[in-house]
Formats: C-alpha cells, sequence, structure tokens
C-alpha cells in the first residue's frame, strides 16, 4: 500500500473544518493537523497546511457551499486534485471522535457519550472523518 496525504475540508457558511490526514505504508491512518477556520481564512490556511504537511490530493465535503470551496482550493492550489465526497453521518461520527480526543469529566462520564453533543463544533472531526474514509477506500 502507498503512503499519501490528503487534506480533507469540512465545508461551511460560517466556518470550515480542516484536517491533513497520511495513511502511511502499511495502511496506517495518523492525523497530522487540524483546524477550524473562519470560511474568510480558508484559501490562507490551506496554504498553510500545504507548506506545514505537503499533501496530494483534497477531499471536500459535498455539503453547504462544497462548489465554492473547491474553486477556492483550484485558485490557490491549481495542480491539485479534489475529490468532492459524501458527507452522509460524519457529524454523529466526528461527535463521538471528539470524546476520544477529549475524554468526558465530571457530569458528563455519567452519561452515554451518544446522548451528549460536545460543547466545541467538531467540523475538524468531520474532515478527519471524510479523510479517513476516501485514505480507507485505497484512492
Amino acid at each position: 500500500m502507498n503512503a499519501k496525504t490528503v487534506l480533507a475540508v469540512d465545508p461551511g457558511s460560517s466556518k470550515c473544518g480542516l484536517a491533513v490526514v497520511e495513511r502511511d505504508e502499511q495502511g496506517g491512518i495518523h492525523l497530522r493537523w487540524r483546524a477550524i477556520v473562519p470560511r474568510g481564512a480558508l484559501e490562507v490556511e490551506v496554504l498553510e497546511a500545504f507548506s506545514s504537511v505537503p499533501f496530494t490530493l483534497a477531499v471536500v465535503g459535498a455539503g453547504t457551499r462544497s462548489k465554492e470551496v473547491v474553486t477556492e482550493i483550484r485558485e490557490v492550489l491549481p495542480s491539485m486534485a479534489v475529490l468532492v465526497v459524501d458527507e452522509r453521518d460524519t457529524t454523529m461520527h466526528a461527535r463521538e471522535r471528539y470524546w476520544e480526543h477529549n475524554p468526558r469529566r465530571g457530569w458528563r462520564r455519567l452519561l452515554p457519550a451518544t446522548l451528549q453533543v460536545p460543547p466545541d463544533p467538531v467540523d475538524d472531526f468531520v474532515a478527519l472523518i471524510l479523510a479517513e474514509r476516501v485514505l480507507g477506500e485505497g484512492h
């Protein structure tokens, strides 16, 4: 299996979740960078992510503002391949992933994680889920 690094974007109207994720030679998937950025800062953050951890593919969720995000990525990285993917069930999975990265404390430990909404936005974790789906399919 080849190593591959992707940038995934969960597009939104006011903010975007970003994640740079790598699949190594053995097929292991590793989160390299993640952020939630204001919609207007997307182009700058995409370039910053690329300079920090170069990637070979941009993955964009097919939801709100996806066409605009694809256009912006192509403007700042004209030769970058862009793949638009289905976002079905990503928010639910991202909430679960949030609790893995931010263990529940106090009273939150008493309720099942599936019954709780994280106190912070999970757009970056949605992007992580999108990247994992693509990398897991062996693209």
